[in-house]
Formats: C-alpha cells, sequence, structure tokens
C-alpha cells in the first residue's frame, strides 16, 4: 500500500503542511473581525469573498498552469498565497480582508489543481483509489490540525499569521525538489448542465445544498462558539472535532449507500443533519455541542459525495468525470453564498441563527428528496457504481476517482449501465 504512494509523497506532505497553514484561515479572521467590532454580515461578506476566488481559480487557474507548467505555478500561488497571510497580521480593515480572502481563494484553487492533475498523472488503475485515499487524509488532518494553531495568539495576535505563513512556505519546498516529472494539464471537457440536472436532479441540487451548509459553517461556525460563551482553545477544539467527525463517518455512510437505494441514504442524511443542526441551534455546551459537532461534520461532510456517487449512476461512464467537475463547482457556488445566508441569520436570531440557517436548508433539501423519491425509481442496486470519498476541492479531484474510466476506455466507448428514467 505505501509503495503506491511512494512516488507522490512529496504532494502529500506538500498538502498536509499547506492545509496545516491555511486551513485554520477562515476560523482565525472570522473571530479577528468579531473581536475588532465588525458585525455579522461582514464577517459573512469576507467568508463569501474566499469562496467566491476558489470558483474563479477553479475555472481559470488551469490556463496558468498550462501556460509556465506545474512547478512554476505551483510555487506562485503558494508565495501568493504566503505574502497574503502576512498581510493580514500588518492591517486590520474588513474591505482589505475581503480582497485578501478572494486573492485566498484563488491561489489555494490554483495548488489543489497543481497537486491534483499531478497526482492523477501519477496514478495508476489500480494505485488510483490508494493515492485518493492519502490525498484526503492529508487534506483534512492537516485542516484538523491547523485549527490548534487558534491557540498560539494568546501572547501576540499576529503570532497565528505568522505561523500559518512560515508552513504555508514550506509547503513549496517538498514540490519544488521533487525529481516527479511534472505532467501535461488537457483541457477539461464540458457537460451542459441542463442534461447533468436532467439524469440527476438529486444530485445536482444535493451538491448546491451542501455547499449552501458547509460555507455557513466553515465561514461563521467559530463565531457561533465564541459567542456560546467558549474560549479560544475551546473553539478550536470544535472546529477539529467537526473536521474529525467528517472524516469519520463519510466510509461507513457510503458503504451503506452501496448496498441500499443511495437516494434514501441521501435523504437520510439531510434528515438527521436536519436534526442535529436543529440541536446545535438550541445552543448546547460541554460533551453534548461536542457530540452534536461531531455528527454534524460526519452528516454533513458525506452529504457532497453521496450526490456525486447518486449523480454518476444515472450518467454514461463517460460523462461522469466532467459531472464530477460541474457538481464541485455547484458545490462551490453554494459555499460563496452560504456565509451571506448565515449571516443574516445570525444576526436576526442570534448565535443559534446560523445552524437554524443550515437545518432550513436541510429541510428544503430533505423536502425535495422525499418527491424525487416519490417521482422516480432507483437504480437497482447491482447498477451502483461503488461509493468514493471525494474532496470538494477542484473539478481535477474528479480525475482522482477510481470508478471512472481512462480516456481510452471512454474513447473506445464505454457499455452504457442501465439508465433509469431521472
Amino acid at each position: 500500500m505505501f509503495a503506491s504512494i511512494h512516488p507522490v509523497r512529496s504532494l502529500l506532505i506538500a498538502i498536509f503542511v499547506m492545509m496545516a497553514g491555511s486551513g485554520f484561515l477562515s476560523t482565525l479572521i472570522g473571530l479577528r473581525l468579531e473581536r475588532a467590532g465588525s458585525g455579522t454580515m461582514v464577517i459573512g461578506l469576507v467568508a463569501t469573498a474566499y469562496f467566491g476566488g476558489l470558483v474563479l481559480g477553479a475555472l481559470r487557474a488551469g490556463g496558468i498552469v498550462r501556460r509556465v507548467g506545474h512547478i512554476r505555478a505551483y510555487a506562485a500561488f503558494v508565495a501568493l498565497l504566503s505574502a497574503s497571510t502576512l498581510t493580514y497580521a500588518l492591517f486590520q480593515q474588513p474591505l482589505l480582508w475581503g480582497a485578501l480572502r478572494f486573492i485566498d481563494g484563488l491561489c489555494v484553487a490554483g495548488v489543489f489543481i497543481c497537486v491534483e492533475s499531478w497526482l492523477n498523472d501519477r496514478a495508476e488503475p489500480e494505485t488510483r483509489g490508494t493515492i485518493l485515499a492519502f490525498y484526503m487524509v492529508a487534506l483534512y488532518s492537516g485542516q484538523a490540525l491547523g485549527q490548534l494553531l487558534l491557540r498560539s495568539g494568546n501572547t501576540a495576535p499576529q503570532i497565528p499569521f505568522e505561523l500559518a505563513s512560515i508552513l504555508i512556505s514550506l509547503a513549496i519546498i517538498p514540490v519544488c525538489l521533487t525529481r516527479s516529472h511534472a505532467p501535461a494539464l488537457e483541457e477539461a471537457a464540458s457537460l451542459p448542465l441542463r442534461r447533468l440536472f436532467e439524469a440527476s436532479p438529486l444530485g445536482v441540487v444535493g451538491a448546491g445544498i451542501t455547499g449552501l451548509l458547509l460555507g455557513a459553517f466553515y465561514g461563521l461556525a467559530a463565531i457561533y462558539a465564541r459567542r456560546l460563551g467558549l474560549s479560544l482553545a475551546d473553539t478550536a477544539t470544535f472546529m477539529m472535532v467537526v473536521i474529525l467527525g467528517g472524516v469519520a463517518l463519510q466510509w461507513p455512510l457510503g458503504r451503506l449507500s452501496d448496498r441500499y437505494d443511495r437516494r434514501r441514504v441521501i435523504v437520510g442524511g439531510f434528515a438527521m443533519t436536519l436534526a442535529v443542526s436543529a440541536g446545535l441551534a438550541l445552543q448546547p455546551l460541554g460533551i453534548v455541542l461536542l457530540a452534536l459537532g461531531f455528527l454534524f461534520g460526519g452528516l454533513s461532510f458525506a452529504l457532497y459525495p453521496l450526490s456525486v456517487a447518486h449523480a454518476n449512476d444515472r450518467l454514461l461512464p463517460s460523462e461522469r468525470v466532467t459531472a464530477s467537475g460541474q457538481l464541485v463547482l455547484l458545490y462551490s457556488a453554494g459555499a460563496a453564498a452560504g456565509p451571506i445566508a448565515g449571516a443574516a441569520a445570525m444576526t436576526i436570531a442570534g448565535a443559534g441563527g446560523l445552524f437554524l440557517f443550515i437545518a432550513l436548508a436541510a429541510a428544503a433539501m430533505l423536502a425535495f428528496g422525499l418527491w424525487r423519491l416519490a417521482a422516480t425509481d432507483a437504480v437497482p442496486t447491482e447498477a451502483q457504481q461503488d461509493f468514493q470519498i471525494l474532496p470538494r476541492t477542484t473539478p481535477t479531484a474528479a480525475l482522482l476517482d477510481p470508478a471512472f474510466p481512462d480516456d481510452d476506455d471512454a474513447a473506445a466507448g464505454a457499455a452504457p449501465q442501465q439508465q433509469v428514467t431521472p
């Protein structure tokens, strides 16, 4: 198993270090803005700027990579992200911070495109699943452990930004010193959104709503925790527990969806997310807060890959890579809207308004899912594709899914699966 990741170990180390440095910035920036007296709507807009940059970067950063190559592009994206991170420590103006967060989103998307296309090029069909699994571990473990850096600001407020910049800068070294040859980045094919929605309305709407939920969470959960009276250390612990819950429960829910009608698992996932979010909206404390946070992460993080898997069940093999790329863009678009909507809910209903909004969004998706269950037939269990945990990063990540056919197979006309009326 470890032999299969040996050719890409430098890329995995790089993404772990970068996520340890950048993964807690959304939490830190929200907390600093609130402490400076910024309103909830301002904090939501700054969070939205990051996801807006992520969407634009996912669409445009590939052109930069094609022009200058993976290593140069990667180094440029990481260097700009490091410089942006240090700028937060020099100036605390919400408008400037919104612009910096937009730049951060562009840079992070560029880094993901470089790393994910490189991993895909190095992956063989028999090692693709292992490489994807290790990539997900590096991504989420770096993000979870990075939350602990929030505690470093007790002595001097600029230290967390400086530590983040140091880690982000160090993430350049494994890639710049790698002996692995960088691949060429190909142009991505397109799939009309109308065709995707016709094939899988539940998958399309599920991806967008999941982005709405998690965008609101990432942008404002730290503000929610602080307004409950949690210390900075406890806020960091809460954020870390949610992320670790997301890692822990995705696989069991995915395996469940392989054995039964995947639509019912998706609908059940949104129903349980509704229940857990309602519990969090009541603003519990102590072990109850952590337990509900763990469950929220486990359920909500699984909804995106479940939606992708359901969409793939209803598409031709040659359409699945492109469809997954479209779905991650829909997720990102939802994530860009989430912080603004969540901030509005918190302005009206207080700290619990964040999870009240999330519960209402989950309820709307639950109603839509129940309608789809009644309106359509299920894909036979034996015809469903195997569930695969996928990152919600850029369309390039879809290429790492071992369930997708190689380009040669798709060009040769892979046998279509049984089609079910959407």
